[in-house]
């Protein structure tokens, strides 16, 4: 019920990065609560299966709680698990991977989880700053569409974002005048505004390539993270003969390497500046589709295919092409996901239809949430 107050043990994290508590049976999540916490906490809303609470008094503090380094954790909405040490998120965000193919996927039996990280502070290459109405600079507030300052008068202090990369960092010190959102991206000598005449695009060196990106057009956020997923991929395609079809390309990052493996490589990707920027990173591109990926599977046939890469958005691959490659019976499939409950479920229906789980990998793009980048290859 509402209001009631209890005492227990935090189980583990959820993929929200709330904690996992029990109380008489029932799942609550508690904000704030690391998995060996023993908490005293209030239930602020209930629901048939679960419940959620508030942390009343940290009874007992699990070892795996630290201090946070940010003074606006807990304020900000970025980050959700800077109090937990880094090596207890890494086991929370692998055992939230694992769980979603054993409950949502249905599988009992995994491959090996091949975990990758990199540095957990000063990683993020990608933010997005917004403006509020008094022309502050800052970031979204926790669970609100608040800003919460960086700037302060009295006295005077700039917030700098302790995940975020140096050159941003440098880049609020200089205490910008912005009018509106705005993405800013920084990796090594490189710094891309959006919206800035002259600064929003520019080039990058990813391993061995030089790829184009803008500012104001998605690109992964993590540079350092990015070259290891490329590395996976490059090792799974390896295992396919082409033609290969890269889906969801965006700014054809993924097809820019793998151009060198295949003679022959397609793309689907709808967004038009995506597109644009692909054209000049994929010097070898076969056939270009500027549509969804449900409008390409209406017309197309995956079947010439020995390679199909797809890197779809939050809500996974949509039934139609999912049903689209399943009958096709590609050699390999790779999918790169930010969703594991969406992995799971197209996994589920890969296997289904007579594929292999073949490897699994993690990789902590975002270091301090509990957001989780994963790999996986699919054989026929």
């Amino acid at each position: 019920m509402i209001g009631d107050v209890f005492t227990a043990k935090t189980e583990s994290i959820a993929s929200t990065g709330a904690g996992v508590l029990s109380k008489m049976g029932q799942k609550v999540f508690t904000d704030g609560a690391v998995p060996g916490d023993i908490v005293y906490a209030r239930i602020t809303k209930e629901q048939k299966s679960w419940a959620a609470a508030e942390v009343i008094d940290i009874v007992e503090p699990s070892p795996k709680r630290r201090a946070p380094l940010c003074p606006l954790f807990g304020i900000c909405g970025g980050c959700s698990l800077q109090h937990l040490a880094y090596d207890a998120q890494l086991e929370a965000k692998a055992a939230i991977l694992k769980d979603a193919f054993t409950h949502i996927g249905g599988l009992s039996e995994l491959p090996e989880l091949t975990i990758r990280y990199n540095n957990e502070f000063g990683y993020r290459n990608r933010v997005r700053f917004h403006v509020d109405r008094r022309g502050q600079i800052g970031f979204k507030a926790k669970k609100s569409e608040e800003i919460v300052p960086l700037y302060q008068t009295n006295p005077p202090e700039v917030k700098i974002c302790p995940v975020a990369d140096a050159g941003i960092n440098a880049f609020l010190k200089g205490n910008p005048s912005l009018k509106r959102e705005t993405t800013v991206y920084s990796f090594k000598d490189t710094l891309l505004i959006e919206g800035e005449e002259g600064k929003s695009r520019g080039r990058i060196r990813i391993l061995d390539r030089d790829i184009i990106l803008d500012a104001g057009v998605f690109f992964q956020s993590n540079a350092a993270m990015l070259e290891e997923l490329i590395k996976d991929v490059l090792s799974l395609a390896r295992e396919a003969k082409g033609p290969y079809l890269d889906v969801y390309s965006g700014v054809g990052t993924f097809a820019a390497f793998l151009q060198g493996l295949s003679p022959a490589l397609d793309i689907v990707e709808e967004n038009r500046d995506a597109l644009a920027i692909a054209r000049e990173n994929i010097e070898n591109m076969g056939e270009l589709f500027a549509v969804s990926s449900d409008s390409w599977a209406k017309t197309q046939s995956a079947e010439k295919y020995g390679l199909v890469l797809v890197d779809p958005p939050r809500q996974g691959l949509s039934p139609f092409f999912r049903h689209h490659l399943c009958k096709a019976h590609l050699p390999v499939i790779i999918y790169a996901s930010c969703n594991p409950a969406t992995l799971a479920r197209d996994a589920q229906a890969f296997i289904q239809a007579g594929y292999r789980l073949a490897s699994l990998s993690m990789f902590d793009f975002y270091p301090q949430t509990a957001h989780i980048e994963s790999l996986a290859g699919f054989f026929y």
